[in-house]
């Protein structure tokens, strides 16, 4: 397991479209996905000790947002052949087992991944109702894989401010995580 850092933010970079196969049967666009007020892109992995420690706190993050009108979807972009815990198979049991509150949808062909430069899982990426980016960093303090308790949530805070002002914080850190599992 290498650990590796999101780039800083690229603000009002514009999200690139996608179409892909959710767990749920039904295929979905950012258009889909897309909220009144916002757009949270994350890309994550069934496998990765770091998602596997901020899951809880995803899921309640992307619950609270979605009634501040954020829309959100996770992309999983890596190699299932090379990593099988990330099958669409094991990706439909997390999202039955965790009731996974957004379409959990697979980057199989890697191009989605490729078009937002993800480099890590979780890489998390908030987007203004105008689909310009104004936030790429962490979700919250970790220590020893585990969130910080007390810690700042870093990633609700930042799209709270993208709903109320239109943009996010100047200062982000970096989310960390497990390689991209490229072909």
């Amino acid at each position: 397991m290498a650990l590796i850092k999101t780039p800083i933010c690229d603000f009002d970079w514009p999200a690139p479209d996608f179409d892909l196969q959710g767990v749920d049967g039904n295929r979905y666009t950012y258009q889909d996905v897309e909220g009144p007020n916002g757009t949270l892109v994350m890309f994550i992995c069934n496998h990765c000790p770091y998602v596997k420690a901020v899951l809880d706190e995803i899921i309640r993050d992307v619950r609270e947002l979605s009634t501040m009108g954020v829309g959100a979807v996770a992309i999983m972009p890596n190699d299932v052949a090379s990593y099988p815990d990330d099958s669409f198979d094991n990706m439909r049991r997390l999202s039955d087992r965790m009731r996974l509150p957004f379409p959990y949808v697979i980057d199989d062909a890697q191009e989605v991944g490729r078009a937002y430069d993800a480099v890590c899982t979780p890489d998390f990426f908030g987007f203004d109702r105008a689909r310009g980016l104004q936030y790429r960093g962490r979700i919250t303090e970790l220590n020893g894989l585990r969130p910080v308790p007390g810690a700042a949530r870093d990633l609700f805070d930042a799209m709270v401010s993208v709903v109320c002002i239109g943009h996010g914080p100047e200062n982000q850190l970096a989310s960390m995580g497990c390689s991209v599992k490229w072909k």
